[in-house]
């Protein structure tokens, strides 16, 4: 009961400021709202539509499906976050940098929690939707891993998007279920998923190197039988 009417008090406010919101900011936070009490795969585009005061042509005018909706909500929280880095983290270690960037993720996503829950459902039982939300969330990374001032360009920083996605996929897990205050758990969580990146990173790094590695013993190989040929002409 208490979730009716918090949906029918979400929707009069959706009403009151439909005016002075854009059609996009209006699906987008339909879709949200309707994600919050009905599973992903259930939602349809005239569903949103209504639910957004719409109409099908000003709704497809916007968005080309309910997931390039989603993927809409995931940029404007990409664009939340940027906007709010703190300068004064520059000074800090990466680590750190990315834990403040991960944490003001998890604060921008508080108001959609119940929706968040609902995807993750939707995906544990949904591989091509979970295939789908991992592009988006790979992109995603890419853009907090810039925002900690961490390379995300190039093979080598899309296998970091990669794992940091997986990673905060974890997080979100903890997150999900924490409602408390502090978020404790969620802290400890973010903590305890970053040093195993950490030692990833190293890993990948290491991994990195070994082509360059190859490629040195082989030019010293060159070098040593070259030499070696020289030696024997003279």
């Amino acid at each position: 009961m208490a979730r009716k009417s918090k949906r029918r008090s979400s929707s009069r406010a959706a009403e009151t400021g439909a005016g002075s919101r854009s059609n996009r900011d209006r699906a987008i936070a339909s879709l949200m709202s309707l994600l919050a009490e009905h599973p992903f795969e259930q939602i349809g585009l005239s569903q949103i539509a209504s639910d957004a005061k719409l109409s099908l042509a000003e709704l497809r005018a916007e968005f080309a499906s309910t997931l390039s909706i989603l993927a809409a909500h995931i940029k404007e929280t990409d664009r939340a976050l940027l906007a709010s880095i703190d300068a004064d983290m520059a000074e800090e270690s990466p680590r750190e940098r990315l834990f403040d960037v991960l944490m003001r993720r998890l604060e921008i996503l508080e108001p959609h929690k119940e929706a968040v829950r609902s995807l993750m459902r939707s995906v544990s039982c949904n591989p091509g939707l979970a295939l789908a939300l991992n592009g988006l969330a790979v992109r995603s990374q890419q853009w907090m891993l810039t925002a900690a001032d961490i390379g995300a360009s190039g093979p080598k920083g899309m296998l970091r998007a990669q794992g940091l996605a997986l990673l905060f996929a974890n997080v979100l897990r903890t997150w999900a279920d924490d409602d408390d205050d502090g978020h404790a758990k969620t802290l400890a969580a973010l903590d305890r998923e970053l040093a195993r990146g950490q030692r990833f990173a190293g890993m990948l790094d290491e991994l990195c190197k070994l082509p360059e590695r190859a490629r040195a013993m082989t030019q010293r190989s060159r070098r040593t039988g070259r030499r070696g040929r020289e030696r024997a002409a003279a």
